[in-house]
């Protein structure tokens, strides 16, 4: 079962650069557009916004992708 996380944990996810950490800022739990793709998302499997630590970049992923870090 994929893990869920809130607006405002702390969560990592393997990039093309390596390991990126952030915070999640928004959960969708429907289909939504980002960055001209369609992501889909359902209440059993949110995608989540997530702005990088270091860079302020804005991601999208699925709860399977991201680990949830301690503070």
């Amino acid at each position: 079962m994929p893990e869920h996380f809130s607006v405002g944990d702390h969560v990592s996810w393997n990039s093309e650069a390596g390991r990126v950490s952030g915070r999640i800022i928004k959960v969708h739990t429907s289909d939504f557009d980002y960055k001209g793709h369609t992501h889909r998302a359902s209440p059993e499997e949110p995608q989540y916004e997530i702005q990088s630590d270091k860079t302020d970049h804005v991601a999208a992923h699925k709860g399977s992708a991201l680990r949830g870090l301690k503070e």
